[in-house]
């Protein structure tokens, strides 16, 4: 299976420093900063790079489970949002909230649900993050 890298640089310290962070495949360079960490500054976060990640992974973990139970799905979009919060001298990641809409043809609630929820406990990126709570809401859209 393949492996993927991403480098970081941090420079100064962490109230007035700032940082880059690069994709190894070269799809994405960013800026960083506490700003853009800590409050709504200009640039990126490794907050904002998990949430990508997990919604990501299971949008494609939650279409191959749909296929795999018989039915497949036209649309899946994910939006995920990544809680940061201060915990005593540091901070954590308590919370990820997961918030699907997908069109998934011949599929019933109840069943979309079941197949929903498996798909969250079996994400790669929901396993390794599997320290925080993760919440999912999914809607099925079909007309």
């Amino acid at each position: 299976m393949a492996t993927r890298t991403a480098d970081a640089v941090w420079e100064g310290d962490l109230p007035k420093g700032k940082g880059t962070i690069k994709f190894g495949s070269g799809a994405f360079e960013g800026q960083y900063s506490f700003a853009s960490r800590f409050e709504n500054g200009k640039g990126t976060n490794p907050e904002e790079l998990i949430a990508a990640a997990h919604a990501g992974c299971f949008s494609m973990a939650l279409s191959h489970a749909l296929s795999e139970a018989g039915h497949k799905p036209s649309r899946v979009q994910t939006h995920a949002i990544v809680h940061l919060e201060k915990d005593g001298d540091g901070f954590s990641i308590p919370k990820i909230e997961l918030q699907t809409e997908a069109v998934i043809p011949g599929i019933d609630d109840a069943k979309f649900q079941q197949v929903a929820d498996e798909a969250k406990r079996n994400c790669p990126v929901s396993k390794v993050l599997s320290g925080a709570k993760i919440e999912l809401t999914a809607k099925l859209m079909n007309a």
